[in-house]
């Protein structure tokens, strides 16, 4: 992608409003624009990111089992009077009446919607367990919409609902979700800690949040230190048999401000393990057994023949969120680092001298060579002065940065800059694009 004929439009000084670190970053670096409170246009480098982090979700979603459909936006006014949730669930919800006087609600969830799905379709035990999945837009009204995508009305999530027969096998699919989380977090570079949670208005018993440590985090999170360095547990697990993972994290402590127990913390813990940080919540898991499929009789006829409500659970992922927090944990003073999984683009060439013969041939074969690879690639080929297009290349946060120049080429080397270290190299052009490929 020739940045000459891109859409990049970056920002020298963040709006005075974007109060954190990854909303200033995320309007500078030209990811988002904002079009009203807490909702965003997602401009092409920031969608970019956002189908990359898409994609591991998804594709972690399916290791574990899951199933894609898709569900609108709008939901059946009548399908959350159903449940009970319609009038409980605040002012947060949009609620809409069409022009046959019907009432809607633009979703802040699903629980509903996928359970009519259910019920209309499965009728025995034999098609359980079933855990069906989207990434779809939500929208939650909320009072006051900050922090950019980290706190905005209109957002992306990835939700899955699971459905089993009863209460073992449902716990059975909630761990299933529980390690997919811990493996899509760590493929995205980030150490998300479970910690017990509130059910909050989806309900249930069961609950845990997927925290991001980072030093600007909303919260404060209190954990043991183990929690942090214990590695993802990777997609060749015994996925039918995943309760001795579960167990190993959770038997840790761990917990955000609102569930923390000063005294649990220093019983539990040993002092040098005591770990109190700012995190960010990117996942969020509930096991509810039949909160919704008993009012609403989403039931299976069981090996005894006789009807009973299926057990569910539901996770979600803050997929768009997941931007935010991906720039809170890993930033400095010239802009973003992203980590390599999600990155807009892989390497970023910048042409110090656009028009001179040589350099512009070394930057096209430069090109060629790496997308053959298989790699994504900017060209800077811009007239910018080489100070402002180095500057943008650290903002927009690529992971390397491949300068050539009239000088270099005239001693045999281009210039391989790491983003995330700093790290220069001087280098052939072939050895380079070598280290590149791999």
């Amino acid at each position: 992608m020739r940045l000459s004929r891109y859409f990049l439009p970056t920002l020298k000084e963040a709006p005075s409003d974007a109060q954190i670190v990854s909303h200033q970053l995320m309007l500078r670096a030209g990811l988002i624009k904002q079009e009203a409170a807490g909702i965003y246009a997602w401009l092409p480098l920031g969608l970019r990111v956002l189908r990359k982090i898409e994609a591991i979700v998804r594709e972690e979603q399916v290791r574990a089992g899951a199933v894609e459909l898709l569900m609108p936006t709008l939901q059946l006014a009548d399908l959350w009077r159903e449940s009970g949730r319609y009038d409980a669930y605040g002012p947060e919800m949009l609620r809409i009446t069409d022009r046959h006087e019907r009432e809607l609600l633009y979703g802040p969830t699903n629980e509903e919607m996928i359970t009519d799905i259910f019920r209309g379709y499965v009728k025995g035990y034999k098609a359980l367990p079933l855990n069906l999945f989207h990434i779809q837009w939500k929208f939650r009204d909320e009072r006051r919409p900050r922090f950019g995508v980290m706190r905005g009305r209109e957002f992306l999530m990835k939700d899955a609902y699971s459905f089993d027969l009863d209460e073992a096998s449902a716990r059975k699919a909630y761990n299933r979700m529980f390690v997919a989380y811990l493996n899509t977090f760590a493929r995205m570079g980030l150490k998300a800690v479970p910690m017990r949670a509130d059910t909050g208005p989806i309900g249930g018993d069961l609950s845990h949040e997927f925290i991001v440590l980072a030093d600007t985090g909303e919260s404060a999170v209190f954990c043991d230190r183990k929690l942090v360095e214990m590695p993802a547990p990777g997609g060749d697990v015994d996925w039918d048999d995943l309760q001795a993972i579960v167990d190993e994290r959770t038997a840790l402590y761990a917990a955000t401000e609102e569930m923390h127990d000063a005294g649990a913390f220093e019983s539990q813990t040993a002092e040098a393990d005591r770990l109190s940080a700012r995190g960010i919540e990117v996942g969020h898991i509930f096991y509810f057994g039949t909160k919704y499929s008993a009012p609403m009789k989403a039931q299976v006829a069981g090996p005894d023949g006789k009807d009973t409500p299926v057990h569910m659970g539901s996770y979600g992922v803050g997929v768009s969120r997941l931007l935010g927090a991906i720039i809170e944990a890993s930033h400095d003073e010239g802009g973003i680092i992203w980590p390599d999984a999600v990155a807009p683009f892989d390497v970023v060439i910048i042409n110090l001298r656009v028009g001179d013969e040589a350099v512009d041939a070394a930057c096209d074969e430069a090109v060629h060579r790496l997308k053959a690879a298989g790699l994504d690639v900017l060209y800077d080929d811009t007239d910018e002065r080489p100070g402002g297009k180095f500057a943008t290349a650290d903002l927009i946060g690529v992971p390397w940065q491949l300068t050539i120049g009239p000088k270099g080429l005239k001693d045999g080397v281009v210039e391989l800059k790491r983003r995330a270290t700093g790290e220069k190299d001087s280098l052939a052009l072939d050895a380079a694009l070598g280290k590149l490929i791999g």
